[in-house]
């Protein structure tokens, strides 16, 4: 069935504010600015970048109020249909794993290359498949684990990659990308964790997808900034603490070096603005259309990602990384059923009966 005009106006959206947001942290993590002690360093704020990351999701919650506000008189709107009256604080478990996953993958970020990155996030479906079968009681079909295995040998040719071929000039290191990597990989062990309480505790409560957002949005952002006093406060480890005083996170720091490059501003509210418009274009494919539609587009991000990164030269080309994006996008691919039957084998007749693992590419799943 050909989309509508809407649907390739979210579709676009979605690919478009998607991009946006890795780069333009990404892009943030390249700049250097003055910071408060009038040195000029490379700006290096994981922690104040997943704060403004928050920020931008509880730009989702306003947006939910005024389409209430608005469709106050009439049959409602599609993304405010719902139940609305539950407690909040039962997406606090879920904000509090998205604030530790978030900041370590912005950790990870700084260390590696921005389409490596978005290619180590396709690894969180490995975790989610064993967490559902430990918590949730699923169990996995033929095609699903023949895709899991793809997704892990795709990951593995990019991460052998990035440890082993380094191109003259290039200006990460072979430590600083293994590390970068594995922390990605790390925060996907989190964010797994993310999506399976929200199977398990939230998803029966029909919660609006953009309200559940905007809530994750608020109390990561709460509880986040608290945090940042204490992490300015707190020595850093080696390694880490780039700042003007050598501490986890020097909050004050990076709001300095923020006022003195109008470029760093720029970027960061490229962040805040692209995650809530990225949030609301998510939810929306997945209503409109599926979530397997929403998978194919976070492919498409990844490719447009890859390709800008080697257009302003943050990373080197390696041929290697294409083949392992192509397995990895086969394994996904696989996962959620998209490859034509007469490409694989046929399933078996239990297999076709079997429920799929938790999909995920759920609506309450915020991206950063």
């Amino acid at each position: 069935m050909a989309w509508s005009g809407y649907q390739k106006f979210l579709a676009l959206m979605m690919v478009v504010t998607g991009s946006i947001n890795t780069l333009s942290t990404k892009w943030a993590d390249k700049l250097s600015a003055k910071g408060s002690d009038g040195v000029v360093r490379d700006f290096e704020h994981p922690f104040l970048q997943a704060s403004a990351m928050f920020l931008g999701e509880m730009l989702c919650l306003l947006t939910f109020k005024i389409l209430v506000f608005k469709s106050r008189n009439t049959e409602g709107h599609a993304l405010t249909n719902g139940n609305q009256n539950f407690n909040p604080f039962i997406l606090m478990p879920a904000a509090m794993f998205d604030l530790i996953g978030t900041s370590i993958m912005y950790i990870g970020l700084t260390l590696t290359y921005a389409s490596s990155f978005q290619m180590f996030r396709g690894s969180i479906i490995v975790f989610v498949a064993v967490l559902s079968m430990t918590f949730l009681d699923r169990r996995i079909i033929r095609r699903e684990w023949f895709g899991i295995a793809c997704v892990i040998l795709g990951l593995v040719i990019v991460g052998v990659t990035d440890a082993v071929y380094q191109a003259p000039g290039e200006s990460k290191g072979r430590n600083s990308l293994i590390t970068g990597d594995l922390l990605i990989i790390v925060a996907q062990v989190i964010s797994s964790c993310q999506m399976v309480y929200e199977e398990k505790y939230v998803a029966g409560l029909n919660i609006p997808p953009l309200q559940a957002v905007g809530w994750e949005g608020v109390f990561g952002f709460s509880v986040l900034s608290a945090l940042l006093v204490v992490f300015y406060w707190t020595p850093a480890p080696p390694h880490f603490g780039h700042n003007a005083r050598g501490t986890v996170e020097d909050a004050i720091d990076g709001l300095v070096q923020i006022g003195n490059n109008p470029l760093l501003l720029m970027a960061v509210l490229g962040t805040i603005v692209s995650i809530a418009f990225f949030n609301f274009a998510g939810i929306s494919v997945t209503k409109e259309m599926s979530a397997t539609t929403r998978m194919v587009l976070d492919s498409i991000r990844t490719f447009v990602i890859w390709m800008v990164s080697l257009g302003v030269r943050w990373q080197a080309f390696h041929w290697q990384h294409l083949v392992g994006f192509a397995v990895l996008i086969f394994g996904m691919c696989e996962y959620n059923g998209l490859v034509p039957r007469c490409a694989r084998a046929p399933p078996k007749p239990d297999d076709e009966a079997e429920q799929s693992v938790v999909n995920v590419d759920a609506d309450t799943v915020n991206e950063p």
